[in-house]
Parts: structure tokens; C-alpha cells; sequence
């Protein structure tokens, strides 16, 4: 079985190829996304800048580095989270992503959260809050977490607005001093709805069970 690494890398790799939409055409490199393969936490913005465009990376400028500020802030480095967009493209003259676009990336970025499979995953803006909090204002529910079955959604403003708007900086940083409480908080939700490991094996008397079947990622 691939492991998830690999399982990124390939999907990485169908990302870098596809024309679904038009964004690829004006773009100088995909930014599928990075970071741990098995990452706790997950952050999804908005999608790819100039910087992101011509590096293939991720927010890696002034907003990456207003971000990596606040992962310093609770102990986590870039290497130990996930962060992707919710378009692998860039816009052209960074306008807004389109519903057409957005769709067309829907399917990258619910393989992304599958294979990793995040205790919280952290929105970014509007567009990816839009993803997890239909209809949501941000200045309305920012901060305030949903929970779903095996995770927490925590929507927050993106870094980008923060910079232009230093005002919002104080509800930002405190917002994100919460996502450790929420890790916490889903690996106890976790552990408590998985079985109890048993110390005995199988009864002689029981047929052994059917082996898992591995559903197909891709």
C-alpha cells in the first residue's frame, strides 16, 4: 500500500497536468499544495500569488511569512502542518477564483483531505471557509469552530486581509492560539470512538474475517 507521501506526490503530479480550467493557462507553476503528509492540522487559503506562482509553493510571501509568525506563536513549524489552496493556479492579476474554477478543484483539494486526513483543518479566508461554513460571514463566526466526525473546522481571516488591515491582528492571533485546544480536543474525540484493543485473540471457534479492502484514492 502507498503510503501517504506517495500518495501526495502523485496527486501532486495529475495537479502539474490539468487543463480543467482555464487558470492554467497564464500560470507559470501549479501549487498543489505541501508540508507533513500526516499533518494534524490542515490550513486551506484562497489560492496562489505571484510569489506562489513562480515558485510552486504554497504562501511563501508576505502572507507565508505573517503565517509562519503565527504557527511560531504556537509551537508548530511549516514542516509539521499541511497547507493548500482551494485553486492549484493563480488567477490572473490574483482576482478572485471563479465558481467554475473553484469546482474544478474541488475533487484535488477532497483527495488532499482524505489521504492526510487532518484532526482540524484550518480555513483561510472566505473561499475556503465558503468550503465548511456555506453562507458564513467571517467577521461573523471567525474563530469559532465546527465539528464534524473526525475533525474541526476552524475558520479564520486570511493573512493577506490581516496585513492589509492590521485591526483585525489581535481577533487573528487569538483566533489562532485555539487550534492547539482543538488537535487536543479531536484526538480525545478519537481515541474515545475507536473499539477498545482486545487482549485476546480470536476464539478458535470464530471464522477469521474478511481482509480490508483498499478503496481506490485515485
Amino acid at each position: 500500500m502507498a503510503d501517504n507521501a506517495e500518495l501526495l506526490k502523485a496527486l501532486a503530479d495529475e495537479i502539474r497536468g490539468c487543463k480543467a480550467c482555464r487558470l492554467y493557462e497564464q500560470a507559470t507553476n501549479s501549487v498543489p499544495g505541501a508540508g507533513h503528509p500526516n499533518a494534524e492540522v490542515m490550513f486551506i487559503g484562497e489560492g496562489p500569488g505571484y510569489n506562489e506562482d513562480k515558485q510552486g509553493l504554497p504562501f511563501v510571501g508576505q502572507s507565508g511569512q505573517y503565517l509562519d509568525y503565527l504557527l511560531n506563536l504556537i509551537n508548530l513549524k511549516r514542516e509539521t502542518v499541511f497547507i493548500a489552496n482551494v485553486v492549484k493556479h493563480r488567477a490572473p492579476d490574483n482576482r478572485d477564483p471563479l465558481p467554475d474554477e473553484i469546482q474544478a478543484c474541488c475533487g484535488f483539494l477532497d483527495r488532499q483531505e482524505q489521504i492526510i486526513d487532518p484532526l482540524v483543518i484550518v480555513t483561510l479566508g472566505r473561499f475556503s471557509m465558503a468550503r465548511y461554513f456555506p453562507n458564513a460571514k467571517i467577521t461573523a463566526i471567525h474563530g469559532k469552530p465546527k465539528y464534524e466526525t473526525r475533525r474541526a473546522c476552524l475558520p479564520l481571516f486570511h493573512p493577506a486581509a490581516v496585513l492589509r488591515n492590521p485591526g483585525l491582528r489581535r481577533d487573528m492571533e487569538a483566533d489562532f492560539k485555539r487550534i492547539p485546544e482543538l488537535v487536543a480536543e479531536m484526538k480525545q474525540r478519537r481515541q474515545s470512538a475507536a473499539p477498545a484493543p482486545s487482549s485476546e485473540g480470536p476464539k478458535p471457534s470464530e471464522p477469521p474475517s474478511e481482509p480490508p479492502v483498499q478503496l481506490k484514492l485515485f
